[in-house]
């Protein structure tokens, strides 16, 4: 029997900090158990890894030369960032499948029947799948090094920028968590994901420059939280004296964007995720 079953089963009100230290021990039990999924189903992993693999061939060799770019700066250097958070943003659509198929086969009221955070589920699902990011990125940042592409701005900024990419996919979990659990089923969760994430993606400057968009696009991209957080891991990335020849703006001032951005998306989805797992059935 667990502990916190003891406590209720005593009638003994547990402190605050014996209700966060079970909170954090009932979230890393689930981030367990749902990495042990990809051990078990190691094609899991395989398949999250292929499609950006391939989008990075695409680009970096079909379109990449038909791409305009300020003088000196090259199309790999340019991509790899937007690879790297479109590798995140499309990971983050596992949370809410994940979810959906728990909902579905009757695992969140078993969840929800036991002496456990209720913040335990969706904290350990977001958790596993930024553990599974992480894994991903670092993949990626290898694709791109056999391409040719390097990180110019050096060792901190090659760690800044990859945990941006990192935290914007944890904060785009949450909304992929809100998601899952609204729509109830696999199928759904799955159309309506990608539904949602290709337009901030996809018409964002991940893999072009803004001003080779039409006027009307270019209001959307500039205010994309995407183009944000791509804007500020490419200034990262290339180092800010190859950002300033390029024109791509402050390092600094992308940075507090991408942070605003991700810390604003944690702030509204958060309760909301967790307010539709407790109404969830």
């Amino acid at each position: 029997m667990s502990a916190q079953a003891v406590v209720v089963r005593s009638g003994t009100p547990p402190s605050a900090s014996t209700q966060a230290r079970w909170a954090v021990t009932d979230a890393f039990a689930i981030t367990k158990r749902n990495l042990l999924k990809y051990v078990r189903v190691p094609t899991l992993l395989v398949f999250s890894t292929i499609q950006p693999v391939m989008f990075v061939v695409l680009f970096r060799y079909v379109f990449g030369g038909a791409i305009r770019l300020p003088a000196g700066l090259s199309y790999v250097d340019f991509l790899m960032p937007g690879i790297f958070v479109q590798t995140v943003v499309f990971g983050s659509t596992q949370t809410g499948v994940g979810l959906a198929e728990d909902l579905a086969g009757g695992m969140i009221e078993r969840f929800r029947s036991l002496p456990m955070a209720r913040s335990a589920v969706l904290a350990g699902r977001t958790l596993s799948d930024t553990v599974r990011n992480v894994f991903v990125v670092v993949l990626m940042t290898g694709v791109g090094t056999v391409v040719g592409f390097r990180f110019h701005g050096g060792v901190p900024g090659a760690i800044a920028g990859l945990l941006f990419a990192v935290l914007f996919g944890l904060a785009f979990s949450w909304i992929m968590a809100l998601i899952g659990l609204t729509a109830g089923n696999v199928e759904a969760a799955q159309a309506s994901s990608f539904v949602w994430v290709f337009p901030f993606v996809f018409a964002s400057t991940a893999f072009v420059p803004l001003q080779t968009m039409p006027g009307w696009l270019q209001a959307w991209a500039k205010v994309n939280p995407v183009s944000i957080v791509v804007d500020a891991i490419r200034s990262l990335c290339l180092g800010s004296h190859i950002a300033h020849e390029a024109h791509l703006g402050s390092t600094t001032t992308h940075m507090l964007q991408a942070l605003a951005w991700i810390v604003g998306i944690l702030v509204v989805f958060v309760p909301l995720a967790v307010r539709r797992y407790r109404r969830a059935t």
